[in-house]
């Protein structure tokens, strides 16, 4: 798919929009990692995180910012910010996590990443947040390579737990 307009319109997400945001989460995350993790666990995992029901709740979260990219008037992603307790390597002043950053496949490569990413960094400025970090797969390449491209560096690591499978994510800050 070709977008003829190369410039993702960013929303804020709003209570109607969980079951948009349960899909795009869904096939987001089966498209990047389903290929190198198990059925089983994938399946687990989909089925928690990614319910309408669950993103009713994460959309009711005070704490919690959701924006949508679309691009050629299709949903393309999605992000999400949340305030909080940083994990004890998040050294930067008032932090606020970047909770996901989600694109399609079909719109990878389209500016619709920078374009969430830029928006998130926006807002957390307008809400007076200096430092932003994330949690990143250490396998995924293609997201840490992304995240280092907008001057995040790496400063720990945790677990996330796929279904069974404990995996490791790097964890990265840059100042705002």
């Amino acid at each position: 798919m070709r977008l003829r307009d190369p410039n993702p319109v960013i929303r804020h997400a709003s209570a109607g929009d969980a079951a948009l945001l349960a899909e795009l989460g869904k096939r987001t995350f089966v498209e990047t990692f389903a290929e190198i993790n198990t059925p089983e666990d994938m399946a687990a995992y989909v089925a928690s995180a990614f319910t309408r029901e669950q993103l009713e709740i994460e959309l009711c979260d005070p704490a919690a910012t959701f924006l949508i990219a679309e691009a050629e008037g299709l949903p393309a992603g999605y992000a999400k910010l949340h305030t909080g307790t940083p994990e004890d390597c998040i050294t930067g002043p008032r932090p606020i996590e970047l909770v996901r950053l989600y694109v399609l496949r079909d719109f990878l490569g389209r500016a619709v990443g920078a374009a969430l990413m830029a928006a998130c960094l926006d807002e957390a400025r307008r809400a007076g947040h200096a430092t932003i970090w994330l949690g990143v797969w250490e396998h995924n390449e293609r997201a840490k390579a992304f995240y280092r491209k907008w001057g995040f560096r790496e400063v720990g690591s945790h677990v996330f737990q796929l279904g069974s499978d404990a995996q490791t994510d790097l964890l990265m800050e840059r100042a705002i």
